[in-house]
């Protein structure tokens, strides 16, 4: 249980081909996490520049299109 079998090292050297292979893949997936990020923040800020209503004002009765039928 204490050293790695060959199963052990082929599943780390995956995990370090994905992380440092090719180029920049690590700076390129942490950066589209910052614009994931960056793009949640922005979304929160524009709820904040709408205006907000007044509850504590009455609606106005609606107007009527059509006369009332009378019977």
């Amino acid at each position: 249980m204490g050293t790695f079998g060959p199963i052990h090292w082929i599943i780390l050297g995956a995990i370090a081909l994905l992380l440092f292979g090719g180029r920049g893949k690590l700076s390129s997936i942490m950066g589209d996490a910052a614009k994931g990020v960056r793009a949640f923040r922005d979304g929160l800020k524009g709820e904040d520049d709408k205006p907000q209503t007044d509850v504590t004002q009455p609606l106005p009765a609606p107007v009527p299109d059509k006369d009332p039928i009378v019977r």
